[in-house]
Order: structure tokens, then C-alpha cells, then sequence
């Protein structure tokens, strides 16, 4: 916030500067006078159209007092900057190759006026104000404003800070600025910063290349040190908006590196570094905040890190020592773009003194590079130079000669930005003056030109720039005024002889079809700990599938515990968030991982309790069988021919039937057997119970019929009547049948209430009611039979069949009013398995109740198969 109340106070001292000359002036001048001059160290060179650059060529400097009430005061820098100086070189070197190129600014000259803005934000504020007013003292005013502006857009300046200040004094005019090494994410608002642009990547790049090593590594639990500072605080914003929802991770601790000399509170840092889980610790800061940082680092030997860097110190030498490479070794950073810039150190070793404007401020930095680089003094020293010393320069010394760092091309980041933000202009300025008459896009079609150059115009059209560098990079800038990003991924290794290597592993870029992509060679790492492997850095340890995450109260989401997943659920990914349901037919697997399909369950051929029923059922139907055959071989004996045989045929076929119908029951239930089984079911045993009851009734007919005058009573028990009584009782069973069938079919049905793993398929009844009338009928008819066989019991006939009917009515009674509760209570196929039972137990009641005893005689007691032992001793032949 700071940053805006000095820019505000530096605009305000700027337009009462400008007022002042309006009000000296008279009400309609036609010129204004410059009531002030600052005198800067810069370089110039002359052009048709001039661009202006700000760079940090001193690291330091004392500053007049900012007052225009005072008497003009220069400020004074020292500490000379090899590097900044190569950056101002290299935008010198990209303006002198566009001016050699005849496709590019054909008939154009490019010159520049570049500034040296002493790490100050006063003195670049002064320095930019000065390139877009001029230094002319009086500016005489026309009618149309033809001309060129003092300058077409400026290059810089290397500090967010001070690129917000002075961007937002431009923005009001819409003269381009377009930095090489401001990456506070604060200046991609258009609305505040309307003329900014820049060929590094912001900040929130910055931080989401940061994000995407993190997601690679599977570090999940970090650490956050920030500088105190725009650069640091916008960097920790975006840290904790995007590191949760898009990285999957979590910040341990967030904190703020101290300015100055703060001992008590960088040990608390370090002190909680050293409690903390997380081994992955981020640095969003400045050189020299870590270098109080590594100090106290150093005195309690904090080791077992892994350090990332942000770009502001990834290639700072002075951490690169035998003393703290133990510590850093490994550190993985986030780099400025290296590139190639063919002919640049040709360039710079032509560089040369002017000998004849030595105490000129115009090109002060060049004379004040070689005193610093050849250690003399030229005589006198220009004024705001501090005088280092040493034998007089004569201006021939050799560049070659001499080791300098500004003929280090080898590493060419900042200056590679640099040299894209000229040709950015370059091409702005080329594709305007391009422009066909009458197809322009400004008003009424018309195209902008050199007479009439407005900076607003060069905007326009460098928000569509679009070219690319002889290294391979393309460059355009997005609506926000950021270029395409792209960063390289540093490795600090140290050798086994002790040296120190900074190696590039890789790149994270964004493009314009493919969107953000890491490239990383991990071969190449260098990690600092004895496994030679990359850390583990979480606060709880991935839930594998057949889990899910459950967060810990109170602590960031990425501290959790891993929650089973319960039955019926699953999780087939790590670090599920929530279980998922099987589908209706499908259950979870023991571990939880994936759905099997859910066991079926129902009476089988195959398992033993069908096999079982199934061998029943098949053995009374032999016994049925061989029962039948007995009869038919023997039908002329007495005791076949008693009660009418026909209808002893009949109830052996029937009981055949009855035993045959319980194999519907036994198999996977289908609709046509849900349908049949109860129906065969119902008919057989109607058929039987209607013979039985035929039976008994034929018995008390004979037996009364023996009586005097009861001859007449046979009349209404022939056979006829017989086989019609069958007729009509299993008729009725089977229209109750048809009506169930017709209104309420029983069906095939998945039942899943008895287990959860488990299909069990049954049939349903459809209908109760009808099941209900079906078990009744026959229920009637066993209960009437029941009564008459009990009343004829006692009849004289010494082999009275009644008795055998009774016995046998009895024990179907007993099985079937046993069956209703034990078929309502058992589940499943278990329900199946009692009804089949009660089918097979009385089945088996009347054979052998109803048969066993006439097998007897006939196989094992023939002499009593006779008529006269049939009807008794005192019978009549």
C-alpha cells in the first residue's frame, strides 16, 4: 500500500511542477518553460523515433530532497553494476541489430535514452518523467501536435516497486512501459496499469511452476518464507489460493523474513523450521533477506531440507560456498528464461569512453564502466561519480585483455527479456507503420504514422505482437499485458571436489495451444541426502483405494486420516475424498477397491440341501414307480381290486405328480417356474387328496350298502360318479389357479433385505390371497377327507382302508399346518427348501401310509391276499 501513497505523493509534485509553469506564464502562452532538470547517469543515442530504458547500473545512492521549493540537487550513486550495465548494453545492441535489419523498421532509425535508476524509486520516477517530457528548457506549442513524442515506449525497470510507481504515472498517458524483471502479479491489472507490459512471467506463474514441481514430487507439505515486501506478500496470496484447490497441497507455515538486523525473530523462524514435518521449504525473497536467513540457519545446522528457490536469488553466487552448500545442495529454482544473443559480446567489446564529454551526464555510464572495470579515474570525475582512485584512464585500455563480467554471455536471462522487450516494441512499431490507408483500425479507418505518433497507438498494437526470437521462443502478450511465460528449473550441485555447479533440469513454459507443461530431467538432480533420492514431505501419508480422507479437526486439509470404507462402498483411487455405492448388483471387495459382483443364493442342483431334495424327490418318484407296477402286475388280486383299483392308480400317479412338482422349486427361479411351481403344486395335491377323499367316501358306501335296504346308496358311487367327483374337486383347484395366474402372477425376484452381499432370488407369490385360497382348498379337502376316513374307522371289514386314510390325513394335516411358520420365517432359498420339504414329507406320508401296508401283503404276505381274509373269517364267499 505504500507503494501507491508514494506514487500518489510523486504525481501530485509532478502536475504542481507542470502547474507552476502554467501559472508563470501568461493565460494563453503558446510555450512552456521546464522549471527543473534532472541530471541522471544514462547513455543516448540519437534516432527518427527513441526508445527509453531504466536499469539498475549503481546499487546504491543518496537522493536530493524531493522538494521543488529547494535548490536543484543531483543524486549521487556508487557501486558500480557490471550487470545492470550489460543489460543497458544489450538493449543498445538490440536497437543498432534492428537498425541493420532491412525487414525490419525499413527507413526507420531507432535511438534510445537509457537511465540509471540507482535502486532508487524517487530517482527512476525522475528518470521516467524525464523521458517522456524531454529535457528541452522551452517547448513551443502549435496549434496541431505534429511530432514524435520524447520517446515511442520505455524498457524497464527492473523493480515491481517501482514499475507500479512509475507505470501508474504512464497508464494516465498510455505510453507503453514494458518491463524486463517486474513480476509482482499486482501489475497484470488493466484497469490500474493499462500501458504495462513485460517479458518475464509474473508472479503468479512464477508460483503456479512452483505448484506443478510440488504436484510432481508429491510434496504436499510445505513451508513458506516470504520477503516483507509487494513481491513477497502478492507471492504468499496466490501460494494459498491456488495450492489447495489446484495443487493438492498444504502450507505448514507461512512467514515473513525481517528487514535488518532481527536476530530473535529469524531464530523463532528457524526454530519452527526445525519443529515442522514439512521438508520442502519455499523462498519468496530477495537476496539479502536470506542471507540473514542462512546465517542463523547455519549456527543451529538445520540440514534435511529441500530448498526452493524463487527467481529474485536461484543464481545468487554468494550462497554457492563450501560453508553453505551443505545446507543448499539441492536447492531446486525457478529461473529467468536463459537465451542467446549472437554477436552481443562483439557488441560490448566495442564499447569505448567519450573522451570529449567527460563531465557530461549524457554518457557518463560508459566512462564510469571503464573506471570501474580498468580501476582508474578519468580527470575530473564526472559529477554524482564518487572517484575511486587509481592511475588516470587514457581511454585505450583493452577489454579483451581484462576479466569482466559484463562479457559473460554464457548466463544472458535479464538480458534476454531485455532484448525481447526492444524487438516487442520493435515489431509494434513496425506493424503500425504497415498499416494500409483507409483499412486502419483507429478512428474512420486511418493509420498511425510518424508525424503524428501517439504512444497510445504503439499499445494498441502491442497487445498483438506476435514474433519469434532467434533462440526459438515465441513472443505475445496475453489481455493482461503478460508475455507467454516460460522458466527454466535451476539444480544447485555440489561436486564431489567441492565445486559448485548450477545445472538447468528442466522447464516449465505455458503455450498457447497446449497450456502449462513441466519438463523435468531427473537424472540430472542433485538431491542433498543420503538416500540420493528426493524427499517425502507430507503431513499424512496418502490413503490408498479402499479408504477415504478424513480431515483432522483444526488442522489444514492435508492432515487426515484414512477412514475404511464401509461395506457396500468403495474407493478406487488414492486419496479418495468420499466412497463410492456399488451399483444394486454389485458389493465391495475385502479391501474395499473395487465392486464384485454381489453372490447369488438360491435353491441349487448344486449345492448339498438341493442335491438332497433333489434325490428325494427323484426316489419317491421311483417309489411311485415300482409301487405302480406292483399294482398293475398283481390288479387281479383282492386286496388291487378292494376300493376300486382305478382310483389307486389314480393317487399313484398323482403322488408321482406331487413328487415330480417339488424339482419346479430346485434352480434358478425363472418366470415360467414361479408361475408353474405352485400351480403343479396345487393340482397334484388336489388330485390326490380328491382321490383319498373319493376313497373314503366309497368305503362308507360299501359299508353301508351291506346294510338292509342300503343297496341303493351304490347307485351314486360308480365309477362314473367316481372319476366325475375327481373331475370336479381338482377342476375347482385349477380355476383358482387360472384366476391367480391371470391376476396376480408370481414372479422371479431379486431380493436383497436378507444380506447385503448377496442376491438372493426367489419367487414372489404376486398375490397372497391366492396362494393363501390355493393352500386352503387343499387344506378343506384333507380336513373333510380326514373326518370321514375317522368316522369309518371302526367298520368290520378286517382290512379297512379307512383306518390307512385317517393315519394318513393325519400326518398331512401335521406336516402342512407345520409348514405356514417355518415358510414365513426362513429367508431365501431356505423358504424353498421347507416348502419342498413339506411337498416330499407328505408325499411320502400317504405312499407309505396309504401303500406301504398292500406292498406288505402282496410282496412279503400273499396268503393274506385273498377275498375271504379281506372281509373277515365271517364273510360270504
Amino acid at each position: 500500500m505504500w507503494i501507491f501513497l508514494v506514487t500518489n505523493l510523486l504525481l501530485l509534485m509532478f502536475v504542481c511542477y507542470y502547474f507552476s509553469s502554467a501559472v508563470s506564464s501568461p493565460l494563453y502562452s503558446s510555450s512552456c518553460r521546464l522549471q527543473r532538470e534532472f541530471h541522471l547517469n544514462g547513455m543516448h543515442e540519437a534516432g527518427d523515433v527513441v526508445l527509453g530504458g531504466l536499469f539498475r547500473m549503481h546499487f546504491f545512492s543518496t537522493y536530493p530532497d524531493l522538494s521543488f521549493t529547494s535548490e536543484p540537487q543531483q543524486p549521487t550513486c556508487y557501486g558500480f553494476d557490471v550487470t545492470g550495465f550489460r543489460q543497458a548494453k544489450t538493449m543498445a545492441f538490440a536497437i543498432d541489430e534492428i537498425n541493420r535489419n532491412s525487414n525490419l523498421l525499413p527507413n526507420v532509425t531507432l535511438g534510445y535514452s537509457l537511465y540509471d535508476n540507482c535502486v532508487q524509486l524517487e530517482i527512476a520516477f525522475h528518470a521516467s518523467l524525464s523521458l517522456v517530457s524531454g529535457q528541452e528548457e522551452q517547448v513551443v506549442l502549435r496549434e496541431t501536435c505534429v511530432g514524435n513524442p520524447p520517446v515511442l515506449g520505455i524498457v524497464g525497470d527492473s523493480s515491481s516497486t517501482r514499475s507500479i510507481a512509475i507505470s501508474t504515472a504512464l497508464g494516465l498517458y498510455r505510453v507503453p512501459m514494458v518491463s524486463y524483471f517486474a513480476t509482482c502479479s499486482c501489475l497484470s491489472d488493466r484497469q490500474k496499469f493499462p500501458s504495462f507490459f513485460r517479458t518475464i512471467p509474473s508472479d503468479a506463474f512464477q508460483v503456479r511452476a512452483m505448484i506443478q514441481i510440488l504436484k510432481h514430487f508429491g510434496w504436499t507439505w510445505t513451508g513458506l518464507l516470504i520477503s516483507d515486501n509487494d513481491y513477497g506478500f502478492h507471492a504468499a496470496r496466490i501460494f494459498q489460493s491456488d495450492l489447495g484447490p489446484s495443487g493438492g497441497g498444504c502450507l505448514a507455515y507461512t512467514e515473513i523474513l525481517p528487514k535488518g538486523d532481527n536476530p530473535a525473530e529469524l531464530k523463532r523462524i528457524v526454530d519452527m523450521m526445525k519443529k515442522s514435518t514439512a521438508r520442502v521449504v519455499i523462498v519468496f525473497a530477495q537476496e539479502r533477506n536470506m542471507i540473514d536467513l542462512m546465517e542463523e540457519v547455519v549456527r543451529q545446522n538445520v540440514t534435511g531440507l529441500q530448498w526452493i528457490a524463487s527467481e529474485a536469488w536461484t543464481e545468487t553466487t554468494v550462497f554457492q560456498t563450501p560453508r553453505l552448500m551443505p545446507y543448499l545442495g539441492g536447492t531446486l529454482g525457478i529461473a529467468i528464461r536463459r537465451g542467446e544473443i549472437p554477436g552481443l559480446r562483439d557488441f560490448l567489446l566495442q564499447t569505448h569512453p567519450d573522451l570529449h564529454h567527460n563531465n557530461s551526464y549524457g554518457d557518463s555510464m560508459v566512462n564510469q564502466f571503464w573506471e570501474y572495470t580498468f580501476q582508474c579515474r578519468f580527470a575530473p570525475p564526472p559529477a554524482g561519480w564518487v572517484e575511486a582512485g587509481g592511475a588516470l584512464c587514457t581511454g585505450q585500455e583493452d577489454l579483451e585483455n581484462v576479466e569482466t563480467e559484463a562479457l559473460d554471455i554464457s548466463n544472458l536471462r535479464p538480458e534476454y527479456n531485455v532484448y525481447k522487450a526492444v524487438y516487442a516494441l520493435a515489431y509494434a512499431l513496425d506493424d503500425m507503420l504497415r498499416c494500409e490507408p483507409g483499412r486502419g483500425p483507429f478512428s474512420g479507418h486511418s493509420c498511425g504514422n510518424l508525424h503524428k505518433l501517439e504512444p497510445w497507438q504503439i499499445v494498441y498494437y502491442l497487445e498483438k505482437v506476435n514474433f519469434t526470437t532467434s533462440f526459438g521462443d515465441q513472443v505475445l502478450f496475453d489481455e493482461n499485458g503478460d508475455v507467454l511465460p516460460i522458466y527454466d528449473i535451476l539444480n544447485w550441485q555440489w561436486l564431489p571436489d567441492g565445486r559448485t555447479k548450477v545445472q538447468t533440469v528442466g522447464d516449465v513454459k505455458k503455450s498457447a495451444f497446449k497450456g502449462e507443461e513441466l519438463t523435468l530431467d531427473e537424472d540430472k538432480i542433485f538431491w542433498n541426502f543420503e538416500s540420493k533420492e528426493p524427499p517425502w514431505s507430507v503431513c499424512s501419508e496418502s490413503c490408498p483405494p479402499g479408504t477415504r480422507m478424513a480431515r483432522k479437526k483444526g488442522e489444514p486439509e492435508c492432515c487426515f486420516d484414512c477412514i475404511p470404507c464401509s461395506e457396500g462402498k468403495i474407493s478406487n483411487k488414492t486419496d479418495s475424498t468420499e466412497c463410492t455405492s456399488c451399483p444394486e448388483d454389485f458389493w465391495s471387495s475385502p479391501q474395499r477397491d473395487h465392486c464384485v459382483p454381489k453372490k447369488t443364493e438360491f435353491l441349487s442342483y448344486h449345492d448339498p440341501l438341493g442335491i438332497f431334495l433333489t434325490a428325494t424327490s427323484l426316489l419317491g418318484t421311483f417309489i411311485c414307480a415300482v409301487v405302480l407296477g406292483i399294482f398293475i402286475y398283481h390288479r387281479r388280486t383282492p386286496i388291487v381290486r378292494a376300493n376300486n383299483s382305478e382310483l389307486s392308480f389314480q393317487l399313484l400317479l398323482s403322488l408321482k405328480l406331487c413328487f415330480l412338482c417339488s424339482l419346479l422349486f430346485i434352480g434358478r427361479p425363472k418366470p415360467w417356474t414361479c408361475q408353474l411351481r405352485h400351480a403343479a403344486f396345487g393340482i397334484s395335491f388336489v388330485l390326490c387328496v380328491s382321490c383319498i377323499l373319493v376313497k373314503t367316501m366309497v368305503v362308507l358306501a360299501v359299508f353301508k350298502a351291506s346294510k338292509p335296504g342300503g343297496e341303493a346308496s351304490l347307485k351314486w358311487f360308480g365309477v362314473l360318479q367316481q372319476r366325475g367327483t375327481v373331475l370336479v374337486l381338482t377342476s375347482v383347484q385349477a380355476v383358482i389357479c387360472t384366476a391367480w395366474l391371470l391376476s396376480a402372477s408370481p414372479m422371479p425376484h431379486k431380493n436383497t433385505k436378507y444380506h447385503n452381499d448377496k442376491i438372493v432370488y426367489e419367487c414372489v407369490v404376486g398375490s397372497t390371497i391366492g396362494f393363501a385360497v390355493l393352500l386352503g382348498y387343499i387344506g378343506l379337502l384333507a380336513i373333510l377327507s380326514f373326518l370321514l376316513a375317522f368316522l369309518a374307522r371302526n367298520l368290520p371289514d378286517s382290512f379297512n382302508e379307512a383306518k390307512l386314510i385317517t393315519f394318513s390325513m393325519l400326518i398331512f394335516c401335521a406336516v402342512w399346518v407345520a409348514f405356514v411358520p417355518a415358510y414365513i420365517s426362513s429367508p431365501g432359498k431356505y423358504a424353498d427348501a421347507v416348502e419342498v420339504f413339506a411337498i416330499l414329507a407328505s408325499s411320502f406320508g400317504l405312499l407309505v401310509a396309504l401303500f406301504g401296508p398292500k406292498c406288505y401283503i402282496i410282496l412279503l404276505r400273499p396268503e393274506r391276499n385273498t377275498k375271504k381274509a379281506i372281509m373277515g373269517r365271517d364273510a360270504v364267499s
